[in-house]
């Protein structure tokens, strides 16, 4: 049987700069997040544990006494946060040229949620990181409660000259289940701003778990129908996992929650991908974290493991990631 390449986002990039970007994580301090700040709720979500979610970097140290929200209008710590953004960003592209010749660069705005904070904040760091040197465009991770139309029309004015991806938290389209993890929103408010970020013109990444508790297969493979028809352009697929500090550690600890299984995630996603509209591109197709904080399962502990049973997988369908 003749394989056929999965579309990714390498090779978009690829197709529209003409060479390999390199995206580049930076975790800038003072971003927070209505879940734990108390906005809509606290805690989190029960799987967050956010230094799980950062670049492997040094950890950015917190401004102590710092809280935004998006009703504030100023930010005193914001030349604090331009110094971090340059020193991650220095230190991270720099290694990429030194190991592996890179000369573009998209700025990912990972950790947290990154665009809760003040309007003037947001575009300062946001127009600092585009005028770095070879930098092509930036992506945002952030949650569907925490964007307004402010913020997405200044994106739409930032597309005009650069490349630029909004990241949302999909999760799942089963509300039960967001309730359930302590999500804070509900999939309409997802759907809402999805649908608002395309009218505006913008790249829409969305990011699906698989293994939420108490979900089914079905209902798995129904979130991701769902995501592709409010007509993302890209995707990232995840396994649930247990870190420890977090609630859903405490859940699995009562026997509350079963993580998926490997080859029930692998079935999951390559049904997920065979789904898939041709122009979505993937972004991530597993995720897991190999250090001590790590609970459960053990198989999420080595992502090149996963990588070859997930393509031995595709391969029996013809596809190849």
């Amino acid at each position: 049987m003749q394989t056929k390449q999965i579309y990714t986002f390498g090779s978009y990039l690829h197709n529209k700069f003409g060479e390999r970007v390199y995206k580049v994580p930076v975790s800038i301090s003072g971003f927070t997040c209505p879940n734990i700040d108390g906005t809509v709720a606290r805690g989190g979500c029960t799987f967050c544990e956010n230094d799980s979610f950062s670049p492997s970097m040094d950890k950015v140290q917190p401004l102590k006494g710092f809280h935004l929200n998006l009703d504030s209008t100023e930010n005193p710590y914001l030349d604090k946060q331009l110094q971090q953004l340059k020193i991650q960003f220095d230190a991270l592209s720099k290694r990429l040229q030194r190991d592996y010749g890179a000369t573009k660069f998209l700025v990912y705005f990972q950790s947290f949620t990154n665009t809760y904070a003040p309007y003037e904040t947001l575009k300062t760091l946001y127009e600092r990181a585009l005028s770095y040197d070879n930098v092509v465009g930036l992506s945002i991770g952030t949650r569907s409660d925490s964007v307004t139309d402010e913020t997405l029309s200044l994106l739409e004015e930032l597309s005009k000259e650069k490349e630029i991806w909004i990241e949302f938290g999909i999760q799942s389209v089963y509300d039960e289940t967001l309730e359930r993890i302590n999500r804070g929103h509900d999939s309409a408010n997802i759907k809402t701003w999805i649908v608002k970020s395309k009218a505006h013109g913008l790249n829409v990444c969305g990011h699906l778990i698989f293994g939420l508790p108490g979900e089914t297969k079905e209902m798995m493979l129904h979130t991701a129908k769902e995501a592709y028809s409010w007509e993302i352009d890209a995707v990232k697929y995840h396994p649930l996992y247990v870190v420890k500090r977090t609630a859903l550690a405490n859940e699995y600890a009562r026997g509350e929650f079963r993580p998926i299984s490997e080859e029930d995630y692998i079935d999951v996603l390559v049904q997920a991908i065979r789904m898939k509209p041709e122009n979505v591109n993937v972004q991530r197709i597993t995720a897991g974290i190999d250090d001590d904080s790590l609970i459960a399962p053990d198989w999420c502990r080595d992502k090149n493991a996963q990588v070859r049973h997930i393509n031995a997988a595709l391969k029996q369908v013809g596809l190849k990631y």
